[in-house]
C-alpha cells in the first residue's frame, strides 16, 4: 500500500487557502453583513413576536441555524469551485499526472474548503455576540459537529465540481437543493413547533439532523437524538468518499 503524499496535500491545501486570503475581506464581509441582516429581520422582527423557543431567547436560538446555513453553503461552493476551475482551465491534468492519488487531491481541496467554511462560521459566531448572549453548553461537540458537517458538505461540493459541465450546473444544487433544505431543516425554528404530520415530514430532511445536533451542542435542545445526528453525518462522509474514489478510478467526467 502506497503511503500518503503529505507534501502533495499541503501544496494543494496551501494554494487554495492563499487564493482565499487574497480576497479575505470580500470573503468575510458578505457573511457578516448577511448575519447582521438575519438578526435584524429574524431576531428583531420575528423575535418580537416569538420571545423564546423552549426557554432559549429566539435571537440566540437562531445562531446555530445561521452558522449551519453558512457552513453548508460555503463548504459546497468552495469545494465545487475549487475543483471545477482546474477542469475548466485544463490544469486538472497536472493533478492527474502528478505523484498524488485521489486521496491527496481530495484531502487538499476538501480540507481547504472545510477550513474556509469553518473560519467564516466562527466569524459569524463572533458577530452574533454583538447582538445576543450565546452560551455554548458543549464546546467540544460544537467544534466536532462544525468540523464533520464542513467535511461532509465539502466532499459533496467536490463531487458537484467534478460532475458539473457548466457554471449553471455548478450553481444549481446549492441554489435549488442545499438552501431550501436548510430553511426547511429547522434553521430558524424547532421541528417540535410544527403539527405532528409536518414534524414527521421535516424529519425526512437530512439537514434537520445536522442542525439538531449542532443546536444541541449550544443549548442541550435537539429535535432528534444526538447519536442519530452523528450517524447521519458519518454516513454522508463515507458515501461521498466512496463516490469520489469511484470517480477517480473510472475517470468519469475528469477528462471532459
Amino acid at each position: 500500500m502506497n503511503s500518503v503524499n503529505w507534501a502533495g496535500i499541503w501544496a494543494i491545501f496551501h494554494h487554495e487557502m492563499m487564493r482565499f486570503f487574497r480576497t479575505i475581506m470580500q470573503s468575510l464581509l458578505s457573511p457578516v453583513v448577511s448575519t447582521v441582516l438575519y438578526f435584524v429581520v429574524f431576531g428583531a422582527a420575528i423575535g418580537g413576536r416569538i420571545q423564546s423557543v423552549e426557554g432559549v431567547a429566539y435571537g440566540a436560538f437562531i445562531v446555530p441555524g445561521l452558522m449551519m446555513l453558512t457552513i453548508l453553503q460555503q463548504s459546497v461552493s468552495n469545494a465545487s469551485f475549487g475543483i471545477y476551475f482546474p477542469k475548466f482551465s485544463g490544469t486538472i491534468y497536472e493533478y492527474l499526472v502528478s505523484p498524488v492519488g485521489w486521496i491527496e487531491v481530495t484531502m487538499g481541496f476538501v480540507g481547504a474548503a472545510a477550513a474556509k467554511a469553518i473560519l467564516i462560521a466562527l466569524v459569524i459566531l463572533l458577530t452574533s455576540f454583538f447582538f445576543v448572549g450565546v452560551h455554548i453548553l458543549h464546546p467540544f461537540w460544537m467544534l466536532a459537529f462544525l468540523f464533520l458537517t464542513a467535511l461532509g458538505f465539502s466532499l459533496l461540493g467536490f463531487i458537484l465540481g467534478l460532475w458539473a459541465r457548466t457554471f449553471e450546473q455548478l450553481q444549481l444544487v446549492p441554489m435549488m437543493v442545499i438552501t431550501p433544505l436548510v430553511f426547511l431543516g429547522g434553521a430558524f425554528y424547532s421541528a417540535s413547533m410544527l403539527p405532528p404530520f409536518w414534524e414527521a415530514v421535516a424529519k425526512l430532511n437530512p439537514v434537520l439532523y445536522l442542525i439538531s445536533g449542532f443546536r444541541w451542542s449550544f443549548f442541550g435542545l435537539a429535535d432528534v437524538p444526538v447519536g442519530v445526528s452523528l450517524v447521519a453525518v458519518g454516513i454522508m462522509i463515507v458515501v461521498c468518499l466512496a463516490i469520489i474514489r469511484w470517480i477517480f478510478a473510472t475517470g468519469w467526467r475528469l477528462r471532459e
